[in-house]
């Protein structure tokens, strides 16, 4: 998947006849990683490739394979978890598929004591429900422990980040938008 993503990178990069100074000028990441990016010799995080798909004016989910789900229904065999680079969660996506939608929908387990993502913000809101464990969410420096049956619902405008504090992995289901596939 990652070798898909880099040549896709790379051709969009070259049909919009721009170089890697260029690419580097509009994203902020230096010209040697995202050579190295290009040429796969690289890992990339979410965050870069959101950057990189930003410059290209694309959607981040043109650089992913999104299986193909049939009108509204998400059926629990057609789900696959995925990995995306730079992450050791786990992903399950569960939106269905249609034009105009507004939520990405998904299942995200958690490895013991890790922690998921960076402290960031970004557009939209996000609702996240435990469904597995426990999960400490900051929020502006607020931490906010939410176990098993609890929800926590918030603007994604404000810092924000997940902590799996404990010893057993956490599963929960979140809400969000603006849509990441």
């Amino acid at each position: 998947m990652i070798n898909e993503i880099a040549q896709k990178i790379r051709d969009l990069r070259k049909e919009k006849n721009l170089t890697l100074k260029d690419l580097s000028n509009e994203t902020g990441l230096s010209i040697s990683f995202l050579s190295q990016v290009e040429n796969n010799s690289s890992s990339l995080a979410i965050t870069s490739l959101k950057k990189i798909s930003d410059a290209l004016g694309v959607n981040i989910n043109y650089f992913f394979e999104i299986p193909e789900v049939n009108n509204f229904l998400v059926k629990s065999e057609d789900e696959k978890p995925f990995k995306i680079e730079g992450s050791n969660s786990e992903f399950i996506r569960l939106s269905g598929e249609f034009p105009n939608r507004k939520l990405e929908a998904m299942i995200t387990t958690i490895p013991p004591e890790q922690i998921h993502g960076s402290n960031f913000s970004h557009p939209g809101e996000e609702f996240v429900y435990v469904l597995e464990g426990t999960l400490t969410v900051v929020i502006d420096e607020n931490e906010y422990y939410v176990k098993a049956g609890d929800s926590i619902h918030y603007p994604s405008t404000s810092n924000h980040g997940w902590i799996n504090p404990s010893k057993q992995s956490v599963k929960i289901l979140t809400v969000l938008t603006p849509l990441i596939f």
